[in-house]
């Protein structure tokens, strides 16, 4: 139970700073895809009059729109698949595991057993709630 309350807990720590590292990673933007302060620009040198020409960007607002929505997917693609390796070894650990415990001693079957199932229910919650962040990284931010 050490070892399946230790796995639960880094794969939950590592599940929240992934999380966040894409969260910050989707909510940046390329310099040439971010809106101009002004329509025109005015040069301050000699004639105050002359208006120089807009900066045109390489991408329309539509592309930017599409490269935003391909990082999401990008980065929530990353978040589940990193979320169910990490939930897969800790199952895979536990049951390892409650198998040896139950071929050492196999008058407490019984106790291994539910203990195994109730970490293994934590860790399958952990991946349910990267799967919840993938989901909302896609659609709602």
């Amino acid at each position: 139970m050490k070892i399946a309350k230790r796995i639960t807990g880094i794969v939950i720590a590592a599940l929240i700073a992934l999380a966040a590292g894409l969260v910050i990673m989707s909510a940046v933007q390329p310099a040439d895809t971010l809106p101009a302060a002004a329509d025109t620009y005015v040069a301050a040198s000699a004639d105050e009059n002359e208006v120089l020409p807009d900066y045109e960007t390489d991408t329309s607002a539509e592309e930017a729109e599409a490269q935003a929505t391909s990082g999401k997917a990008i980065a929530a693609g990353i978040a589940i698949g990193l979320a169910a390796l990490g939930g897969a070894i800790g199952m895979g650990l536990a049951i390892a595991k409650a198998s040896e415990g139950i071929a050492r001693q196999p008058e407490a079957s019984g106790n291994i057993r539910s203990t195994m199932m109730l970490g293994l229910v934590f860790i399958e919650t952990v991946v349910i709630y990267a799967l919840i962040v993938s989901v909302l990284l896609i659609f709602v931010l």
